[in-house]
């Protein structure tokens, strides 16, 4: 195999097995083979050498290196952290010298802002606070939002960490720690996504996008330019008149000219899509007003849909809060206006604690439920970026929005 080759096939696989990570646990993907790659890697081969060992020694090899191998594959540690920034650096040691010195002066500032952006936004993604739900932070993340009596019911108390579930908070079981408004856990940042930091993890990817296609564009021209020197017919875009064998003779030797930019430009054009579509799809989780945990959730309610087993029925605005459960003011403009439960038997609920007036409706789509946390594009962003933002104070009435129902795309 040549050094082409190699480097191809390396490029390749380093491409598939972070698509793999990146996309491997979304919704959108949760009955495909890439899904199934996933969960093959993270649960059914650690399984499987649990089950062996099992078999053949009764537990004891996995028993002696239980808590490294808990810690590894379950615990909260930097490696891939550390490989995230090793790819970053060792990447750009190997492009640049061959780069920068056929960089115009324009090119070297744009570029070395692109390299140093990354860095600073992977620090404050990586160790500012997400949003960790404690005693003395309680009471701020019990007010940013209402429950939706959707996806988030009043009264639901962590059973690790003993407080009460403020609206949109979920419990991480990597970090052991409750997150106001959690998407995910990202083992790229060794981190939580929410409430605290998710406006710095945007800014993450799109600056990583940003610098793997300015890099792939600038090493393109460049392997484009060590072609043309033994061929002036040469260009990305084959011509009409190359054989597509003389052609790729060409492009080996425009890459095999300077292997280090050679290399690592194959390796951001193969890449830089895949962090585009993940910026992408956190963008229109946003357009959607929804995290990444949250699609998950609605995604299961689709299923009870399917399955019946929905129903709802209306909340009366203005509402009575529980002073218990519940914080007396958010400074969310949406006030719920309906609950939505699952029956076990398909049969409307007959438990009359529930709150809520009027007869129970059988639900049978999405697009029939009020997400209330998407109040349009422009003002989700500004919850993001802009933390403790007071919006609009007043509950407004089904009437008065709209109608807003869910984004069925989501």
């Amino acid at each position: 195999m040549g050094l082409i080759a190699k480097v191809v096939v390396g490029v390749l696989a380093i491409t598939f097995m972070t698509f793999v990570a990146f996309f491997g646990r979304l919704p959108a993907l949760r009955h495909t083979p890439i899904a199934w790659l996933y969960r093959a890697i993270w649960v059914y081969i650690p399984n499987g050498i649990l089950a062996v060992d099992q078999a053949l020694t009764g537990g004891r090899i996995i028993s002696s290196a239980g808590t490294f191998g808990h810690y590894v594959w379950y615990g909260r540690h930097p490696t891939v952290l550390i490989f995230y920034i090793l790819l970053l650096s060792v990447s750009e040691f190997l492009y640049l010298p061959g780069a920068w010195p056929r960089m115009s002066r324009f090119h070297q500032v744009v570029g070395a802002i692109a390299i140093i952006l990354p860095y600073i936004f992977l620090y404050l993604a990586a160790f500012s606070d997400p949003g960790v739900v404690t005693a003395a932070t309680h009471a701020r993340y019990m007010s940013l939002y209402p429950y939706d009596f959707t996806l988030f019911h009043p009264g639901q108390q962590c059973r690790t960490c003993h407080v009460l579930k403020p609206p949109r908070s979920k419990h991480c079981a990597v970090c052991k720690r409750c997150v106001a408004r959690l998407d995910h856990h990202c083992v790229f940042i060794n981190n939580c996504v929410g409430y605290g930091n998710q406006h710095w993890f945007l800014l993450l990817l799109l600056s990583t996008a940003l610098l793997t296609t300015y890099g792939g564009a600038l090493g393109l021209s460049m392997i484009s330019e060590n072609a043309r020197a033994r061929s002036s017919i040469f260009s990305l875009w084959k011509h009409p008149q190359q054989s597509w064998h003389h052609y790729f003779i060409l492009l080996t030797y425009g890459i095999q000219s300077d292997v280090g930019v050679g290399s690592v430009t194959l390796l951001v054009v193969m890449t830089s899509p895949l962090v585009w579509g993940l910026l992408g799809y956190h963008a229109y989780l946003i357009y959607c007003g929804t995290t990444t945990n949250e699609s998950m959730k609605w995604q299961d309610w689709q299923v009870e849909m399917d399955d019946g087993f929905a129903f709802r029925r209306r909340l009366p605005i203005p509402r009575n809060r529980h002073p218990k459960f519940e914080a007396s003011w958010t400074r969310w403009p949406v006030e719920p206006a309906q609950i939505l439960v699952r029956t076990v038997d398909g049969e409307q609920p007959n438990d009359t604690s529930l709150p809520g007036e009027g007869s129970w409706e059988r639900v049978w789509h999405l697009r029939d439920i009020e997400n209330i946390y998407d109040i349009g594009f422009w003002d989700n962003l500004v919850d993001i970026f802009v933390p403790n933002h007071s919006f609009r104070v007043e509950a407004q009435s089904d009437l008065e929005r709209g109608k807003r129902n869910r984004k069925t795309k989501a």
